[in-house]
């Protein structure tokens, strides 16, 4: 990805988080809070996934 286009990319996040309105980011955090993420990638990162997938990927 060019320079330009990350920094346009960035531009339009940023301008996008700034134009919502403080209720629907309250919304939001509100409703990523309730959803934990599973119990082995919480604590042990990504390699449980890669573990799992690379098990799968040979069965």
């Amino acid at each position: 990805m060019p320079l330009n286009d990350y920094v346009k990319y960035l531009t339009q996040q940023i301008t996008s988080y700034i134009d919502t309105p403080a209720e629907k980011k309250r919304e939001q955090k509100i409703n990523n809070k309730g959803e934990l993420p599973v119990y082995s990638n919480r604590w042990l990162g990504v390699l449980p996934f890669a573990f799992k997938v690379a098990k799968n990927k040979t069965n």
